[in-house]
């Protein structure tokens, strides 16, 4: 079809512009665009992918194997440019609007019915070629900014100089940070799915994307101030499927964070030795526990406090849930599925046998603090 390929070549240049125009009024991320870069970088390519369509006119081979590696090349570099995948098909769609309203006006019938057939056959083959060029190479630069995001957590956790990996990771370091650590109850079998799912929770909770360090058993994401935390660690659980131990410290500036870091694990230590059950926990909400732990002869003369049950789990457990329930009889019968009477019955056993009674409050005190001590051991 030389004649029609003569006709359309002196359009190609004012199709450029009103596809161009196009991209800018109705694709979001066009019109957020310096105008210095749309008429220049948008309006070439666009002018290239329009000659493409040109040449089709006159040549039989639609789109040769060069033409592609052109494509897709140009669609590489789009990526590295961060102009989202939506955004770059939503143009070729528009070019090719453009140039089938543009044939329909030109072309004689038997023209149009051959540029049509051409024109589906170059989408054919390029918006595959387009889309696979531009996911790959996003999750090239994911992957690469990945790395980067880990170097920045790790130095942020060890007190190392961050400031250029945070500009490389295109990330502004907050001045204030809590320090979150997480951990699944239950190892989870699928570590990728894991990180995403969590990933995935903490961003769209905090409404920014996250600096984590995670896997399949849990890990460590430095959080904005101001959140619901509790919330946070639901959503966690939630998004998983698992119910999840999460303790955190707060960093008053980035130098700080290894600190909280710290302070986080150590909390985490405790509440794991402790068995405690699911849910977010603070320094104070162990404090007493935590200094328990200590080493020293203390620990171990508290425990032994408890050694005359050793014989009689069920009386431990009895007392374990006692304690737990804040000294509330009707609840813990409640929890153990027994009598009231039953429970006063293992009570008064424990009182009897350790010749503490749960009646004196400093005895119940030095009670419970004898089984704190005891599972700590």
């Amino acid at each position: 079809m030389p004649d029609l390929h003569a006709r359309m070549a002196p359009r190609v240049r004012r199709l450029t512009t009103e596809v161009v125009a196009r991209c800018e009024s109705e694709v979001s991320f066009y019109r957020e665009l310096p105008k210095d870069i749309l008429d220049e970088e948008v309006s070439r390519s666009v002018a290239a992918v329009l000659g493409l369509l040109l040449r089709t006119l006159r040549e039989d081979d639609v789109l040769g194997a060069g033409d592609l590696t052109e494509l897709i090349a140009w669609s590489a570099r789009r990526a590295e440019e961060r102009v989202p995948l939506e955004a770059a098909l939503t143009a070729y769609l528009i070019g090719a609007e453009v140039w089938w309203r543009a044939l329909a006006e030109t072309a004689e019938h038997e023209q149009l019915v051959e540029a049509g057939v051409n024109l589906l056959e170059c989408l054919r083959s390029a918006v595959p070629a387009v889309a696979i060029a531009h996911l790959q190479a996003q999750e090239d630069i994911r992957s690469e900014e990945g790395k980067v995001r880990r170097a920045l957590v790790t130095a942020l956790l060890s007190g190392q100089p961050h400031q250029e990996l945070a500009e490389a990771a295109r990330v502004t370091v907050a001045p204030a940070y809590e320090v979150l650590r997480i951990r699944f109850t239950t190892a989870l079998p699928t570590a990728r799915r894991t990180v995403r799912l969590v990933q995935a929770a903490l961003d769209a909770h905090t409404g920014t994307p996250v600096l984590t360090a995670l896997d399949h058993t849990g890990g460590v994401a430095l959080l904005p101030g101001g959140l619901d935390l509790p919330a946070l660690v639901t959503r966690v659980a939630e998004a998983t499927d698992q119910p999840v131990v999460a303790t955190t410290a707060s960093a008053a500036e980035p130098g700080l964070i290894p600190e909280a870091a710290e302070e986080a694990g150590r909390v985490m230590s405790v509440v794991q030795r402790l068995g405690r059950p699911p849910g977010l926990y603070r320094f104070d909400d162990v404090l007493v526990e935590y200094q328990l732990a200590r080493p020293g002869g203390g620990l171990a003369r508290l425990a032994a406090k408890l050694d005359p049950l050793n014989g009689h789990p069920h009386l431990v457990d009895t007392l374990r849930a006692f304690v737990n329930r804040g000294h509330n009889r009707r609840r813990t019968a409640q929890d153990l599925h027994i009598h009231r009477n039953t429970l006063d019955y293992r009570l008064r056993r424990v009182t009897a046998l350790t010749g503490l009674d749960l009646m004196v409050p400093a005895e119940a005190r030095l009670l419970a603090a004898a089984l704190t001590a005891r599972d700590l051991s």
